[in-house]
């Protein structure tokens, strides 16, 4: 799960700061986790703990409430209210990779993703994007070759995976939406060589970059099968220890 973590901590400075390149450093001092890590967080809180979605997801929001949350959610969380909220937006995938690492089947993956999702994404692209995530990083982690994959989430999602990066970064902009976001994000881990070049690859395309990365973090994690010492040396300097400690927990109950 660190490769979700990861990737938005290294696009954290260029969510609102867009470079359409792929060389950039992967660090700096203005580099931080945001809302895509602590929401990742409250997920692995309820899958190991047993903690209802819901109440993982605002759990986690009071703990670190500066986090650089959407107006919905924050509204959503502080009210306390049951009610979701019919979004669309890529919430729901940034922070449901974890679901796609624990489970053993795709049927299980997709019914907890669905459940992770409609607690406050409950527009049927808010759930399609965090299934088709969740079910990519299954694939992933099962050693599914690329091709495999891409056919597919192409086929039980109806996404279009075939445009390549070259052309998605000449025209991307700022998209919040599952559907602007989740496709771009598996083709960015779709033509990478290796961890560090997925994330190259979803930054270079401008955007929501935290959490775009991310989501391909955790699905080159899933595949390549860890994140490079060096990147994760530096990457948990910017995690607390509770982020910590859990991460740890997550991975021996795996």
């Amino acid at each position: 799960m660190l490769g979700a973590v990861v990737g938005d901590i290294i696009g954290s400075v260029y969510e609102f700061n867009t470079i359409k390149s792929k060389d950039f450093p992967l660090f700096s001092s203005h580099s931080r986790f945001t809302d895509d890590t602590v929401l990742t967080m409250a997920t692995i809180d309820s899958l190991i703990h047993g903690m209802p979605f819901a109440e993982a997801y605002r759990a986690w929001f009071k703990r670190y409430p500066q986090a650089g949350y959407g107006r919905s959610f924050k509204e959503w969380a502080e009210s306390g209210r049951n009610e979701p909220y019919y979004s669309w937006g890529n919430g729901s995938a940034m922070r449901v990779s974890p679901i796609g690492f624990y489970y053993k089947t795709l049927d299980e993956v997709l019914e907890r993703a669905k459940k992770s999702a409609e607690v406050t994404h409950n527009h049927p692209e808010g759930i399609k994007g965090a299934q088709a995530t969740a079910a990519a990083v299954f694939l992933a982690k099962r050693r599914k070759t690329k091709s495999e994959l891409k056919e597919t989430i192409e086929r039980e999602f109806s996404y279009n995976l075939n445009e390549p990066l070259e052309k998605i970064r000449n025209g991307y902009t700022f998209d919040v939406s599952c559907q602007g976001s989740v496709p771009q994000a598996i083709r960015a881990f779709l033509e990478s060589e290796n961890f560090e070049d997925a994330i190259r690859n979803a930054i270079s395309i401008g955007g929501d970059s935290d959490t775009i990365a991310c989501i391909t973090g955790a699905l080159a994690e899933a595949y390549y099968g860890h994140v490079p010492y060096e990147i994760k040396k530096e990457a948990i300097t910017y995690l607390d220890d509770p982020i910590n400690a859990l991460l740890s927990n997550f991975y021996r109950a795996l």
